[in-house]
């Protein structure tokens, strides 16, 4: 045996080595270095983020002293801007570098160093050189003792008050694997989920931080119709909508749809792949000639991928090749959305059924222009736009984290997740809306449309059984 204690992780181990973790010695000796880590660590807790959370205090309570024997250092709470949305409270970094390695190893950025050295050594950025990077907000979830806290998220909850549900961000086509944390119906962070298929340990900041329309006060609730002028079957802008009970919905819309005559729907690339598939299944039981098309895909940029593999998607949709694989079933030319706005142009179309839920604006006038007279204009979406303006039926869509079911990414892998937080009073999810409007009784179950899609379709034979939490290949599935 060695002849005094090593540390585990900076000793190489050969053949024949022994080593021993539980001896009376050793757990004295890894008390002691707790200790060490609490006498220059501010025992701030009560208002630490990381509280609950915090690796240090979980190390403490497993392997620490009984209790606190010093407190050599008065507490200072020094801390310090290092980015547009991360702080760095000196006081609490025990020097582990992990998020200095972070920004040289995954992000390629590498604005963070150690300064000074021994004990004065302090993590800081390069003059002039922030913390700004589009993974910045990972540095966070790294810090093992809230060193380093999310601005988005300071002193907003304490993390044993939240509830944490396994979900998909969808922010862009990469569809990364992520927790979303919530209390009260109030969605408070979004956390990245281990999937070694997707997203490894990491998620961008845009999704990171982009929730928050989810809580906008100016997103549309309640169902409401405008009647059609007198002068003739186009729908009349300037006349208010009169609000409709959602039960009086399922009927009243299926009616005008099919009073109207010819019917385009364009299925959004925001739905799940069940939301989509009833829609489509609605729209063919009301006009079985109805042209299905996938809806407006967004795109910003071109795709960005960073030196530790992750990749931020120019595509700012979560669903599209599922969508697409679902219309495939009904069409398979698979229409896109420009063919359905010039089919409507060209007057081939009565009516129309636009879904959205687009957490950002997406459409322009002269493009809405093409839907003005129609007979029956529906627009399912979260915010109004141009094209809602000019709606016969102005419906409200649900948010990301507000629906459940399954999304495919852009490499063919679909995730399933349920509801995190409950819609604004007035808003019915989309599938909730197609569930009934289908005559189906009962709670809307995405699992057992996803079973019947499965069951009379080769492109989604894999989403038969159980999902794994990190998700399914389809092509495997297929090739199989």
């Amino acid at each position: 045996m060695m002849p005094k204690l090593v540390p585990g992780c900076q000793t190489p181990a050969k053949d024949g080595t022994v080593i021993v973790t539980e001896s009376q010695l050793v757990k004295d000796s890894r008390a002691r270095v707790e200790e060490a880590l609490l006498i220059d660590h501010p025992i701030d807790c009560p208002i630490c983020d990381k509280a609950g959370e915090c690796l240090l205090q979980d190390y403490h309570f497993q392997h620490g002293q009984a209790e606190r024997r010093a407190d050599l250092h008065a507490f200072t709470s020094r801390r310090r801007d290092v980015g547009p949305t991360v702080t760095l409270f000196v006081d609490r970094c025990i020097m582990c570098t992990r998020c200095v390695r972070f920004t040289r190893e995954v992000s390629g950025t590498a604005e963070l160093m150690v300064s000074a050295r021994g004990s004065k050594e302090e993590i800081d950025i390069f003059p002039g050189h922030p913390l700004d990077n589009k993974l910045s907000g990972n540095v966070v979830d790294l810090c093992p003792v809230g060193a380093l806290g999310d601005k988005d998220f300071l002193y907003q909850q304490r993390v044993w008050f939240m509830k944490r549900e396994a979900n998909v961000c969808g922010g862009c086509s990469a569809g990364c694997s992520i927790h979303t944390e919530h209390n009260q119906d109030t969605v408070y962070r979004l956390k990245p989920r281990e999937n070694p298929h997707v997203n490894t340990w990491w998620i961008c900041d845009d999704g990171r931080y982009g929730w928050h329309h989810i809580h906008d006060t100016s997103r549309l609730v309640g169902a409401g119709r405008r009647a059609n002028s007198s002068t003739d079957r186009s729908t009349d802008s300037s006349t208010p909508l009169e609000a409709v009970e959602w039960m009086e919905v399922v009927p009243r819309l299926r009616a005008d749809l099919k009073a109207a005559g010819r019917l385009a729907v364009a299925v959004s690339p925001m739905l799940t792949v069940e939301e989509a598939w009833m829609l489509c299944a609605v729209a063919r039981s009301i006009d079985p000639q109805a042209l299905l098309a996938v809806g407006y895909v967004p795109r910003t940029g071109e795709d960005q991928t960073f030196p530790g593999g992750f990749t931020i998607r120019a595509e700012k949709c979560p669903n599209r090749l599922g969508v697409e694989g679902v219309v495939a079933l009904f069409d398979p030319s698979v229409p896109s959305w420009s063919r359905l706005v010039e089919h409507v142009r060209a007057g081939h179309a009565d009516a129309a059924w636009i879904t959205g839920a687009y957490p950002a604006a997406w459409i322009d006038d002269v493009t809405a222009a093409a839907f003005a007279d129609l007979t029956c204009l529906v627009v399912q979406d979260l915010f109004d736009s141009p094209l809602s303006a000019l709606a016969t039926w102005r419906l409200p869509a649900a948010g990301f984290a507000e629906r459940a079911g399954t999304w495919v990414n852009v490499a063919h892998r679909a995730q399933t997740f349920e509801q995190a937080v409950r819609p604004p009073a007035g808003v019915w999810p989309e599938g909730r809306l197609y569930w009934n409007m289908l005559g189906r009784r009962g709670l809307y179950d995405p699992t057992a449309v996803r079973r019947q899609i499965a069951e009379s379709s080769a492109t989604f034979a894999a989403l038969a059984g159980e999902i794994p939490a990190t998700g399914v290949d389809l092509r495997i599935h297929q090739l199989a």
